[in-house]
């Protein structure tokens, strides 16, 4: 029985990537709730495993030389995790290098781009329609580089991978991102059919307990949230 994976999890779309593969890998698991809004994210243990105080994180007891491994940023859990079960990452060299550049693409664009038109939109302190118009303007432009790659193949890169895996959380807050889904007919499609894996359904709903609305979070939790800051009691 192999021993399991301690994930550092809060319920966010970055989080909420690794626990989809975990899922769907069957992998036995750890949640350990690293609480961003009350600064568990710059305790020093913490930070010993993630250097950047963000999670999610994971430390494989079991890793590749049989000495435990602790991996932060979300696409390193992902690729580390595929290589280590041989799913979910294409073997052929053209196939792989495919879903690293999409993987990629979730790194640098959908996610940070994305976040930040849910950040001007709901949780900003005050209206900024110059951010909210550039951001959501952005996540349309994404989405649509979603939908036309969606109409090409089944999934990002043809068979299901952790590119979909990565993508999902954050399609799953299009509303809050300012997108209607009936603008992008293949990207529907997608998320509807990912979206009803028994896999993904589990994993979405895994720490949602521990989520308290943005609105009763007090102003020095939301520094911590939103400002980086550590908390100062």
């Amino acid at each position: 029985m192999p021993q399991p994976i301690d994930l550092y999890y809060w319920p966010t779309p970055n989080g909420k990537k690794v626990p989809i593969f975990l899922e769907e890998a069957e992998l036995p698991y750890n949640l350990v709730p690293v609480d961003i809004t009350a600064g568990d994210q710059f305790e020093e243990e913490f930070l010993k495993i993630s250097p950047n105080n963000k999670m999610p994180a994971i430390v494989d007891h079991e890793g590749p030389d049989g000495e435990p491994i602790s991996i932060f940023e979300s696409g390193a859990i992902l690729i580390y995790l595929a290589e280590k079960v041989g799913r979910f990452l294409p073997h052929s060299t053209r196939g792989r290098y495919e879903a690293l550049q999409w993987l990629m693409f979730q790194m640098s664009s959908v996610g940070p781009m994305l976040g930040q038109a849910h950040h001007f939109r709901q949780y900003a302190p005050e209206e900024i329609p110059y951010a909210v118009e550039r951001y959501t303007n952005e996540a349309a432009r994404l989405y649509g580089v979603m939908d036309r790659r969606l109409s090409e193949v089944e999934h990002f890169v043809g068979e299901y991978s952790i590119v979909d895996m990565a993508v999902y959380p954050w399609v799953a807050s299009h509303e809050n991102q300012g997108q209607s889904m009936e603008n992008f007919p293949n990207l529907r499609r997608w998320y509807e059919e990912v979206g009803a894996r028994a896999a993904v359904r589990r994993a979405m709903e895994i720490g949602e307990e521990l989520r308290r609305p943005t609105e009763d979070l007090d102003e020095e939790a939301r520094d911590v949230l939103f400002g980086g800051k550590r908390r100062t009691s």
